[in-house]
């Protein structure tokens, strides 16, 4: 391919240091090369005055999977409504196929929409073993982004079994290793650790140091075993945990609780804000985030995505049952889903509808943002809102203006349930997020936690991801609608309009471990499950199918 060059835009490069220099920039084959600035290039984009970043990662968001396809079909009305709204945009029309949806967009939709607001990779996070080809699928049909899942541990009835047996951490490691193998995963997730498998057994909650009512283990076993394991087979994203007792008041203590469960190994918490509740004032619910923020700033081991919440309708999909049913009640509209899948794990599909009066609602708002603002290291918050459950992730717009504008801000919480104002300390917070942190916390930051080396960046070599917004006082309007995006060095949006729809490649990892595992794996399966274990893993040929072609990108292990 030829040479193509961005001229005078203001780059914002944290993972390079570079914050708001004015400097060109060119990429050839897909790749962003260091040129002399007097070659000659086959095409050039006048980008001043813009301001250039690398494209956008989402590194926690639901968009491939059982529980996804179930909701969008729990909401049928809002695709109906979408695909109204929608009927009178022609932009990039002639490209898209018919695809809508807000809480919970179809694949394609979804592809399109990361797209124009300059996200370039979307990452699902909760991918059971026995649902991996589905979960591939789904993502291998979403367009231009490129992908990855979490592989859902930690619940699963053979991982306990070995656990409560004290059988050798090695056979669990190497268990670890080969479901990653099997399912072309890109990390491990945990999902209320022990607690879906004890919902099974009558068991309601379940907190970090308490036994499993049925194996005896504990969630501090399961958190610290699969954290450990992930650190033998060096694997570059850290434990994703789901902690105990998500949405429960009092639950900052079991949060801190799980962090050092992982005794200095490294750890991600996802969507803290839902872990982030205290009990005290009249209604016994009130923010955490102080002391939140307080652990994270004092444990460097720790890294957390916020999952923050959006006003208006949702749905919320989870692989945590026993949250997901105590939640049904709360159904707007009044309908839901729970299951379980081969002894895998739970899912649980609960639509919602975040309300500014509500005082709860208004505080879970409020605490995301005091977490975002009082965490002091960017590279350890990772900006997310757990789409759908806090929100739809076409809103991080309207979330990068929140952080960066407190005036607009203020504006926002004045809105809000009046006692919810009180209880917050968010006034008195006067952090204004700056262009470079904006950058780190949707771009660097993720990049560098899931061991992308070439992606989340702009320096010689990385991938030509690239999104660039003119630089307007309306922080919300200029990153809804960037002037260029371009991916892998193919421009696929314009002004917020698609003009390519290529297809997005796939990050996994390929840990080492003893193959000797697979004795026990067939064992198992031929006793419990109804899948044949000689169908379990899926081959490289197979997942390059189920991604319509789309590159395999290998993501590499860490050096021993």
């Amino acid at each position: 391919m030829s040479l193509v060059r961005l001229k005078g835009g203001t780059l914002y490069d944290p993972a390079n240091g570079v914050n708001g220099e004015r400097r060109d920039l060119a990429f050839r084959d897909g790749r962003i090369v260091d040129v002399p600035a007097a070659m000659p290039a086959a095409r050039e984009f006048d980008a001043t005055g813009m301001i250039v970043m690398a494209g956008g990662i989402d590194m926690h968001s639901h968009i491939g999977g059982g529980k996804t396809n179930l909701s969008r079909l729990l909401l049928p009305e809002d695709h109906r409504d979408s695909a109204s709204r929608e009927a009178g945009d022609t932009s990039g029309r002639y490209l898209k196929l018919p695809s809508c949806g807000t809480c919970a967009p179809g694949t394609l939709a979804t592809g399109y929409r990361y797209a124009e607001m300059g996200y370039t990779a979307a990452f699902e996070p909760a991918m059971m073993p026995s649902n991996a080809r589905h979960t591939h699928l789904e993502m291998g049909d979403t367009p231009i982004i490129d992908h990855g899942a979490y592989v859902m541990l930690g619940n699963d009835e053979l991982f306990l079994q070995l656990l409560a047996t004290r059988d050798s951490f090695e056979r669990l490691r190497d268990y670890v290793g080969w479901t990653m193998h099997a399912s072309k995963a890109l990390g491990v997730k945990v999902v209320n650790p022990g607690g879906i498998s004890a919902f099974k057994f009558n068991q309601r909650s379940l907190n970090v140091d308490e036994p499993h009512v049925h194996y005896g283990v504990t969630p501090r076993d399961v958190l610290f075993t699969l954290s450990r394991a992930l650190t033998e087979l060096r694997v570059p994203h850290p434990l994703h945990v789901h902690a105990s007792n998500l949405g429960v008041p009092g639950n900052i203590d079991s949060t801190i609780a799980t962090m050092d469960a992982a005794d200095g190994l490294p750890i991600h918490l996802t969507h803290i804000q839902f872990h982030s509740y205290g009990t005290e004032g009249p209604r016994q619910f009130s923010s955490g985030a102080q002391r939140i923020a307080e652990a994270v700033n004092a444990r460097p081991n720790v890294s957390i995505d916020v999952g923050q919440i959006i006003f208006g309708q949702t749905v919320t999909a989870s692989g945590d049952t026993m949250m997901q049913f105590r939640n049904t009640p709360l159904a707007r509209p009044h309908k839901w889903v729970v299951g379980d899948i081969e002894c895998d794990a739970g899912c649980g599909v609960v639509p919602f509808q975040y309300r500014e009066q509500s005082y709860v609602n208004a505080l879970q708002w409020i605490i995301g943002l005091e977490i975002f603002l009082l965490v002091d290291d960017p590279w350890r918050v990772a900006m997310t809102t757990d789409h759908p459950n806090g929100g739809p992730f076409t809103s991080y717009p309207h979330l990068i203006r929140l952080l960066m504008d407190k005036t607009f801000r203020d504006e926002q919480l004045a809105r809000l349930h009046a006692d919810a104002q009180v209880a917050s300390a968010l006034p008195q917070l006067q952090r204004e997020f700056s262009l470079y942190e904006i950058a780190i916390i949707t771009r660097a930051g993720p990049a560098r936690l899931l061991g992308l080396r070439d992606r989340g960046h702009l320096g010689g070599g990385a991938a030509a991801d690239i999104a660039v917004y003119r630089d307007e006082a309306d922080r919300e309007r200029m990153f809804t609608s960037p002037a260029y995006v371009f991916k892998d060095g193919e421009l696929v949006a314009r002004d917020g309009e698609l003009v390519a729809a290529p297809t997005g490649g796939l990050h996994y990892v390929k840990p080492e471990f003893d193959s000797g595992i697979e004795k026990t794996l067939r064992a198992y399966g031929e006793a419990n499950l109804t899948s044949n274990f000689a169908h379990a893993a899926i081959s490289d040929d197979e997942v390059c199918d189920c991604c319509r072609g789309g590159r395999l990108l290998p993501v590499a292990c860490f050096s021993r």
